[in-house]
């Protein structure tokens, strides 16, 4: 069993610091396009996609500490209520003749592009840095 019970999540401060990083300058480039709807609602767009992106990251390192069997119908069960409430969001958000939606789509994209990213960088330059050579997931 590995000794650190938290590698399963020693990312995620990383990630939500570059997303908050994100947050703001989507904020800042909808502003100065679209105004305060804009600045409002390029930030909920790289909000909702950390949340999402959080949320899952919790329950499936959650799921995998208490029996790896878990991960898969958590991970789906996860993944059907986030996308059935965010489809729900959109289309109530779709209908409102609001300013700050074409902001925010743009926001959930850049969230999308800097959270994978970021993520892609830590577990190809900080983790395997972090656990020294040779060294197996599962000790």
């Amino acid at each position: 069993m590995n000794s650190d019970r938290r590698w399963r999540l020693r990312h995620l401060p990383v990630l939500l610091a570059a997303s908050a990083v994100v947050m703001v300058g989507a904020a800042v480039i909808g502003g100065l396009t679209r105004g305060s709807a804009g600045a409002l609602g390029a930030a909920v767009g790289v909000a909702l996609v950390t949340a999402s992106y959080t949320i899952s990251t919790v329950v499936l390192a959650w799921a995998d500490a208490i029996n790896p069997q878990l991960v898969l119908p958590f991970g789906l069960g996860i993944y059907v209520a986030k996308y059935s409430l965010l489809g729900g969001v959109m289309m109530i958000v779709a209908t409102a003749d609001w300013a700050g939606l074409v902001p925010m789509g743009w926001g959930v994209a850049a969230g999308v592009v800097a959270w994978t990213g970021v993520h892609i960088w830590w577990i190809t330059k900080i983790w395997p840095a972090s656990r020294g050579p040779g060294v197996a997931i599962e000790e």
